[in-house]
């Protein structure tokens, strides 16, 4: 199955959802809660997509990672970074809120 196909089968079953369209004019997709359980192989790609793009964002010192009180990590992206992550897709194209 070729990746227009697939495209079109993960948002037939709700996996996949268009969310707008950027500056440019590509298309924006995210992908839905819904496809942890309709969708494992995807949802799964997609996880080790974010994690391996969060460490590389690391390892090139543009994210910072605190720890509360109970070891949950907060992450936060720096200003250097943002229009890598941007790019990535790790956030949103039109999220101008994040403190730079």
């Amino acid at each position: 199955m070729d990746d227009d196909m697939k495209l079109s089968y993960y948002m037939e079953i709700g996996a996949v959802e268009l969310e707008g369209v950027d500056e440019n004019g590509e298309m924006i997709f995210s992908i839905t809660e819904k496809a942890k359980d309709i969708a494992p192989e995807l949802w799964e790609a997609h996880t080790e997509y974010i994690n391996d793009a969060l460490v590389g964002l690391y390892e090139m010192d543009l994210i910072e990672v605190e720890y509360d009180e109970n070891l949950e990590a907060m992450i936060r992206i720096k200003p250097e970074g943002y229009e890598l992550a941007k790019e990535m897709g790790l956030i949103e194209s039109n999220q101008d809120d994040l403190d730079k």
